[in-house]
Parts: C-alpha cells; structure tokens; sequence
C-alpha cells in the first residue's frame, strides 16, 4: 500500500480506504498473507435443452437428479379441490397461504425445528439466495460441502461470494475441515443434512453433535441447511444448527416429493433472517402464485410419501450392492443419487453411454475431491443395476477403485 500511494502520490491511508472499499463491492478479494487479488466473476451458466446422441433403449437418462414421474401424486385431482374463488379473494390475499404455512409448521415440529418464523420461497435455491443476500456481502466467504450441488456452486458465483469446498463422507461435513475453514474466515455455511447431492450423505446424530459444538464457538456464522428431498430422503432429519443460533435458515422443498415444476420450499429461520427475506420478497415477486401453494397444501395433505422413500432407497442400494459385486466402492446412504469414486471420468461416461444410459460427470461437482460420476438411481428399476455396474466396472481401472 505504501508503494501504492508513492505511485500515486497520494497518503496510504486513501490507497487502504480504496481496498476497503473494493473489497465491500466484491471486486477484490484480501488473502492476508498472500496478497489482494481480483474476484472472479464468471458468466453464470445456462441450462439448455438436452440433445439425445441417438435412442436409448430399454436404459436412459440417469444424468438429471429428478423423481421418478411414476411415484410422484396426480396433479389434477388437487387442482380441482382447490376453491380459487376463496383462494384468490383479492382483499384478503397475503402473502403465504395460512393451510400451507400449518403444514410447513406440522412438518418442521416433527424434527424439532422452531416454527416461529416461518415464510414460502420459490424453492430451495430462490430461498438460499434471499437468506445470503440478507446476511452477506459479495466477498464473503461460504462453507459449502465438496463434492457440491453444481448449481449451488453457481450462484455463490453469481452472488460474488467465494466458495470454501469441505470435504464429505457418508456421515457429512468432516468437523476439522469445517472448523479450520471457519478458523480461516467462513462468514456462512450451507450444508445438506441428508440426501447430500451428489454424494448422498446423511448427517450422523454423533457427527452433528460434534459439528453443533465447532460452529457454537463461531456464533455470527450465518447456517443454511438445505433439506431438498425432505420425506422422501431415506434417512432421519439431524441438524447442525446449535440451540439458540442467532443467525440460521432451514429450506423444506416439495419438488422431490410432488413435482420438479412444484417451485416452492418452506422456510424456517431466526426472526431476523424471515424478515429479511419476506422484506425483500415483498418488493419483488411480493408472494409466491396463491394458486401454487393452494395445490401444495392439497397434495400434500392427500399424499403419502412412504411408497417413494422405500422404492428410492431400495434403487439406491440394489447399484451399490452391485458395485461392490466388482469391488468398487459407492457412496448413497440417502436421496435420489449414488456417488462413484472413479480414476478417470471420461471413459466411464463413454462406456456407460455405450450401454444405453447417461450418468453425470463430477467435474463440475467438485472442488478439490477426486474424479467421481452420479447415478441418478430414483429411475434406474433394480433389476437393470447388476448391467450398470458391469458397464461402469469394464471401464474403470482396479487401482482406481478406492475410497474415499
């Protein structure tokens, strides 16, 4: 800075209040020791139609991470008990359905969540978006789980906030990563207590006793858990928010349980935080579409989830079952997905595509873990995972075939 400001022929305390002031707009970031440098800010990626190389008979797509269509509730049966004329009465439209916002508190008791504040996001992502621009600013540092969900990854991006890749195992977060990353600055995490995705954790009652404890000793750090496939994850909801937390933020997602299109989540959270973001919802979108949440509140009364939980669980277990069969070891204690550590990703993804499905590469999943690919096996019916596993064990190499 004293260079700096010889160059410039100004004081170094103007050339610290210009870093200072970069580093609040998220242009540059400070790494203490290792100097300043300039944020990156990427283009955000966009989504584009999906192209089949030729027909995939008998297999398919295992690449998309969605429900099974087949074990999902009817739609139209609800929208038609829906009585709109007193839903959208205009005079008394607010902005959360009361019959819905007692469902997300039924359902957030069951696991012990407190249900003072409570408020209806457009899904998970919109909900972990309003709760970190109501806390953070771009610069900031998030804890977030490695492998990751890739499109969480990238509105960290978009947001100008910097990732800070924990590894996972089977049980979530590994509590020394995440204490020497909240050591070194983490402002926020956002974790997946289960059905991690892609590695498809579930967070152990011991594990997040010991996780409670580090993130007690931080008390400002902003906690956001993402609980995307909700009753239908296949393991038990075990939190890592410590009792009396003053900052934190629990997202419920129906889209796994009723429907993709289904774009809404509850959310639960400290006072504040729910305010925040029901103040900023109100000078935007201002309320999620009353006739979306009038059909959840019908399907989910009217739903029951225990038929989709077992068949996914057993889908996940029949491939990691077959896997083993050949030696390799897969990751999938919970939700829609297997995880499988391979040495090369590449031809895994070819030979597994020769045989009729398409399964996700890891890259963009991971942060600094090993190459790995995702099965999506909410579709994969039991009796196809022994061909499966053989495809993808021809294509991977023994030595490669580790733990991790």
């Amino acid at each position: 800075m004293r260079t700096l400001a010889a160059q410039l022929k100004t004081s170094p305390a103007t050339v610290n209040s210009a870093y200072r002031i970069l580093r609040q707009r998220g242009l540059v970031i400070a790494e203490g020791r290792r100097g300043t440098h300039v944020a990156p800010r990427p283009p955000v990626r966009t989504s584009h139609q999906r192209t089949t190389p030729g027909p995939l008979p008998g297999r398919g797509d295992l690449s998309l991470g969605f429900p099974d269509p087949a074990l999902l509730p009817a739609i139209g049966p609800a929208l038609q008990t829906i009585d709109l004329e007193r839903k959208l009465d205009i005079p008394s439209l607010d902005a959360n359905d009361p019959e819905l916002i007692a469902l997300a508190a039924t359902s957030f008791e069951a696991d012990r969540i407190p249900t003072q504040s409570l408020a209806i996001t457009s899904g998970a992502l919109d909900g972990i978006e309003r709760v970190l621009n109501a806390h953070l600013r771009p610069g900031d540092r998030v804890l977030i789980e490695d492998p990751a969900y890739p499109p969480l990854r990238d509105l960290l991006s978009a947001l100008g906030l910097i990732e800070v890749g924990v590894p996972v195992d089977d049980d979530g977060l590994v509590p020394e990563a995440v204490e020497a990353a909240l050591r070194q600055g983490a402002q926020a995490v956002v974790t997946t207590p289960r059905a991690q995705n892609p590695f498809g954790s579930a967070l152990e009652r011991r594990r997040g006793a010991e996780l409670r404890t580090a993130l007690a000793a931080h008390g400002d750090t902003l906690i956001i858990e993402d609980d995307h496939a909700s009753a239908v994850a296949g393991a038990r909801y075990t939190s890592l928010i410590p009792d009396q937390h003053p900052r934190w933020a629990v997202l419920r997602s129906v889209s796994k349980v009723l429907h993709p299109d289904m774009r809404l989540a509850f959310l639960a959270g400290d006072e504040t935080t729910v305010a925040r973001v029901e103040g900023r919802q109100w000078l935007g979108p201002r309320w999620v579409s009353h006739i979306l949440q009038a059909t959840v509140a019908g399907l989910l009364g009217q739903v029951v989830a225990d038929t989709a939980r077992d068949t996914y669980a057993r889908r996940r277990n029949a491939l990691i079952d077959a896997l083993a069969n050949h030696g390799i070891h897969a990751h999938g204690r919970s939700g829609l997905n297997v995880w499988i550590p391979v040495g090369e990703e590449a031809p895994v993804l070819t030979a597994v595509l020769d045989a009729g499905w398409r399964v996700l590469a890891g890259e963009r999943c991971r942060i600094t873990t090993p190459p790995a690919i995702r099965v999506t096996t909410a579709v994969l019916p039991e009796q196809d995972a022994p061909d499966l596993a053989e495809a993808i064990a021809k294509a991977v190499e023994p030595g490669s075939r580790r733990a991790y």
